[in-house]
């Protein structure tokens, strides 16, 4: 069983494992995923590319062509942010500081067409 180097004299933390010792990938090796995954991701990625071109294939039209657009749009950006970004692996505090200041302005841009549309309706009923 092969044990770590003693500390120097009056440290407290512990020494890091030397690189070549088994078990140890090594301070400069990088993330290793297999080839599989980006091949199920560009699968997934052509079906809904296929899935979002059939919506307009096949005539869908109102608020549902463009709700399937966009839920098909968000999927698609998703795995390419989490798979070929890797943001799937990285901590969770970067993954929120990369996605909530997003989330918050489509909140707010939701709130302000809320306003507009109640000003609309209100500007309506006052000058009939």
């Amino acid at each position: 069983m092969a044990s770590t180097p003693a500390s120097p004299a009056g440290s407290t933390t512990p020494t890091p494992p030397a690189a070549h010792e088994p078990g140890h990938a090594g301070a400069h090796s990088g993330q290793q995923h297999p080839i599989g995954l980006y091949l199920k991701i560009w699968l997934l990625l052509f079906v809904l590319s296929t899935l979002s071109y059939l919506v307009d294939y096949f005539h869908v039209t109102g608020y549902l062509r463009w709700t399937l657009i966009l839920v098909f749009m968000a999927l698609k950006a998703g795995l390419i942010v989490a798979v070929f970004m890797h943001m799937a692996w990285e901590r969770m505090a970067l993954i929120c500081a990369i996605l909530v200041p997003p989330l918050c302005l489509l909140v707010l841009v939701w709130l302000m067409a809320e306003e507009a549309n109640y000003t609309f309706l209100t500007r309506g009923i006052f000058f009939r």
